[in-house]
């Protein structure tokens, strides 16, 4: 029997000491548990992406509902503002009205005491026209006698009213 050592078979004794050296050194295992560290790794990054993923989708869920409340809330406080704008409205008519019929009975009032007024001097005047008239009518046809009784008499009218 004679062997041919020939690169073949050097080649196939390399590879068989190679094996050996990786299988001595536990390079499978350590290739294993890299591959599963690296599964770990992948596994909690995806867990954490899921973890995010929904306290994100919480986070959304709460500023939607958020922004719906403030939506209600700023429509609230529109209806309110629109409300209170309409009494004002009606309060400020209303007070408008209530002065204009104060300025319009006050007004009838004025000019009802200057008619009063106007009448008041008118019937003075005109008693006054009809006591100057009568003077001079009682001047001319009266004389010195009859003058002295009508003053008399007037006196004496004066005298019992104020008794």
């Amino acid at each position: 029997m004679e062997f041919h050592f020939d690169a073949t078979f050097f080649a196939f004794v390399g590879l068989i000491l190679f094996l050996a050296l990786v299988v001595y050194l536990k390079v499978p295992g350590m290739m294993a548990r890299s591959l599963d560290d690296r599964a770990d790794q992948i596994r909690n990054e995806l867990a954490e992406a899921k973890r995010l993923r929904e306290e994100a989708q919480h986070l959304l869920a709460e500023y939607q509902r958020k922004r719906k409340e403030a939506e209600a809330e700023a429509a609230h406080i529109v209806a309110a503002a629109e409300r209170e704008a309409e009494m004002l409205t009606a309060e400020a008519k209303k007070k408008t009205e209530e002065f204009v019929a104060n300025r319009t009975a006050l007004s009838e009032q004025k000019i009802k005491q200057a008619e009063a007024d106007a009448m008041k001097a008118v019937r003075s005047a005109a008693v006054d026209l009809a006591i100057a008239a009568a003077e001079t009518v009682l001047a001319k046809k009266a004389d010195g006698k009859v003058q002295s009784e009508l003053f008399g008499n007037a006196v004496g009218q004066v005298k019992t009213r104020l008794n």
